[in-house]
């Protein structure tokens, strides 16, 4: 029973320090949420884009060696 007390007092003790640690983060605003989120969903498309030309050439040209 004494281990399980200890552990106990460990896991209370982590939500604490956990919780005092998140009154500490700055949150961002909707409007900053929107802004990261827009310019990551543009950022995909462009790579996805980008990794679709590259992937299609060379299919072309292993293709075009293989006959």
């Amino acid at each position: 029973m004494n281990k399980v007390r200890i552990i106990a007092d460990k896991v209370i003790r982590f939500l604490k320090e956990a919780k005092i640690e998140l009154k500490k983060v700055t949150w961002p605003t909707p409007r900053q949420t929107l802004a990261s989120t827009s310019v990551v969903i543009i950022v995909v498309i462009i790579v996805s884009m980008f990794l679709g030309i590259v992937d299609f050439g060379l299919a072309k040209a292993i293709r075009m060696v293989l006959g």
